[in-house]
C-alpha cells in the first residue's frame, strides 16, 4: 500500500501523526510525508520519505498572537488557513500524481488538501490533534475555556456563548472551509454542520477522561495522544540529584510566550531542576538562573519519562504527550484552543491552570507545585489513552479504509 500524509508547516500537527505512519511502514506499506522543511530530516531519519511542502505556504505565518483579543487572534488564525489553503490545492495535487497513493492522511488546518483528497476520490482520513468544535449537549462552547456546568446558571452561560460561537462558525470556520474549495473547484456549503466530518475516517488524538463524553459521529476514532518526537542529537544529561525535574515548553509555533519560561526561571530556580524548550523564543532573551538546561528543541519523551511535573501555554501536543506519561501538568494558557484545553486538564484532574493575567514567578511555583499533586489525575488519563489502542487502533483503521482502493486496483 501506498500511503502519503500531507501537513500544514506545524510540528504540532506533524508529530501526532508519524506513530500511526510509523506503524503503517513497519507494517510494510510505503509511506511519504509532505511537510514543513525544517523537519524533513527527522521524519526522514525516523524511517519515512519525506519531501518539503510548497516554500510558498509555509511563508504565509501563523501571526495570529498579535491579536489581544481571542476572537480576533481565531478569526486571524483561519484567515491564514484560507490563505494556505488556495496554495495547497496545488501542492497537494502535485504530490498526488507523483505519490499515486492507496491512501491519503490530510491534516485537519490544510483546507485546500481536504477539499483536493475529496474531490480526487481518494482514500482519504484527517488527522485531528485538536479538541472537536462543534457543541454537544451538557457542554460549553468551544473557544472560551469553561468547565461544563448542568445547573440553570451553566445551561445559560452556554446558551449565551453558543450564540457567539455560531457566529464564528459562519465568519471563520465556514470561510475557510469554502476558501479551500473554491480553490479546488468544488461548490460552497451552506453550513458549518456540513463542513465536518467530510472524511471517511477521522483520527481524533485523544481520549476520555481527557475529552469530556459526548456522542461521536461513526467516522471519528478516537486513538489517544500522539507522542512520537524526533531523535535526539546527542543525550541529554542532565544531573542526578534530589531535586524534581520540571519541563517548562513554549509553543512549537510561535505565539510569543516567552514570559512563562522566564517567570519559570526566576521562580521555579530553588527546588526544582528546571528544562526549558523555548521553540520560537530565542534562549538568550531570557533571564538565567541557576542550573537550567534551556534549549529551543529537546526530545520531550527522555524528560518526561523523569519530570514530575510539565509547565506549558496548553497546547495539545505537549499537554497530552505529559499526560500520557502520566506527568500533571500547570497550564498557562496563553491563546488558541488553549483555554479550552486548561479546561480540560482541570476538569480530567490531572493539573491546574494559571490565568496568563496572573502570571507571575512566585504564582507559577506555587502553581507547578499544585500540579504535581495531580499524579494520580494524570494517571488516569494515561489509562484512557492507553485503552483506545493508539498507533496500532489507527494502523488498523487506515489499512481498512484503504482497502476497496487497493482491491479495485487489483482488478
Amino acid at each position: 500500500m501506498r500511503v502519503l500524509a500531507y501537513t500544514s508547516p506545524a510540528r504540532g500537527h506533524l508529530n501526532p501523526m508519524m506513530g500511526p505512519l510509523l506503524e503503517l511502514q513497519a507494517r510494510g506499506n510505503r509511506v511519504q510525508v509532505r511537510t514543513l522543511r525544517s523537519a524533513v530530516g527527522a521524519v526522514r531519519a525516523a524511517g519515512l520519505e519525506c519531501e518539503a511542502i510548497d516554500p510558498a505556504i509555509e511563508a504565509i505565518g501563523m501571526d495570529d498572537h498579535r491579536s489581544k483579543l481571542q476572537v480576533k487572534a481565531g478569526e486571524r488564525a483561519f484567515e491564514v488557513w484560507a490563505e494556505r489553503a488556495r496554495l495547497e490545492v496545488d501542492d497537494f495535487g502535485s504530490a498526488l500524481a507523483a505519490v499515486d497513493p492507496d491512501l491519503t492522511v490530510v491534516d485537519t488546518t490544510t483546507f485546500g488538501a481536504k477539499a483536493m483528497a475529496e474531490r480526487e476520490g481518494v482514500a482519504w482520513a484527517e488527522s485531528r490533534p485538536f479538541l472537536l468544535e462543534e457543541t454537544a449537549p451538557g457542554l460549553p462552547p468551544f473557544g472560551f475555556g469553561m468547565r461544563p456546568r448542568r445547573d440553570l446558571a451553566g445551561k445559560l452561560r452556554d446558551r449565551v456563548l453558543g450564540l457567539l460561537s455560531d457566529r464564528f462558525d459562519k465568519t471563520a470556520r465556514l470561510a475557510t472551509a469554502n476558501a479551500g474549495r473554491s480553490a479546488a473547484g468544488l461548490p460552497p456549503l451552506a453550513r458549518i454542520e456540513e463542513a465536518r466530518y467530510r472524511a471517511p475516517l477521522t483520527l481524533y488524538f485523544t481520549a476520555e477522561p481527557f475529552e469530556y463524553p459526548r456522542p461521536l459521529p461513526p467516522s471519528v476514532l478516537m486513538v489517544g495522544a500522539g507522542t512520537w518526537d524526533p531523535a535526539p542529537a546527542q543525550p541529554i544529561a542532565l544531573p542526578e540529584d534530589d531535586r524534581p525535574v520540571a519541563l517548562v515548553a513554549c509553543s512549537s509555533e510561535f505565539q510569543d510566550d516567552g514570559a512563562i519560561a522566564a517567570a519559570a526561571l526566576e521562580g521555579m530556580a530553588e527546588g526544582w531542576r528546571l528544562v526549558l524548550t523555548t521553540a520560537g523564543v530565542d534562549p538568550a532573551a531570557l533571564p538565567r538562573r541557576g542550573d537550567a538546561l534551556v534549549e529551543r528543541f529537546l526530545p520531550h519523551r527522555p524528560l518526561l519519562e523523569r519530570a514530575a511535573v510539565v509547565v506549558c501555554h496548553g497546547g495539545m501536543g505537549i499537554t497530552q504527550k505529559a499526560l500520557a506519561h502520566g506527568v500533571p501538568v500547570c497550564v498557562v494558557p496563553w491563546g488558541r484552543d488553549q483555554l479550552d484545553v486548561a479546561a480540560h486538564v482541570e476538569e480530567a484532574g490531572a493539573g491546574v491552570r494559571l490565568s496568563r493575567r496572573r502570571l507571575s514567578p512566585a504564582r507559577l511555583a506555587a502553581a507547578a507545585a499544585a500540579a504535581e499533586a495531580c499524579a494520580p489525575g494524570a494517571a488516569a488519563v494515561r489509562a484512557g489513552y492507553e485503552s483506545t489502542g493508539g498507533d496500532t487502533a489507527a494502523a488498523d483503521a487506515l489499512e481498512a479504509l484503504a482497502s476497496p482502493s487497493i482491491a479495485s486496483r487489483r482488478k
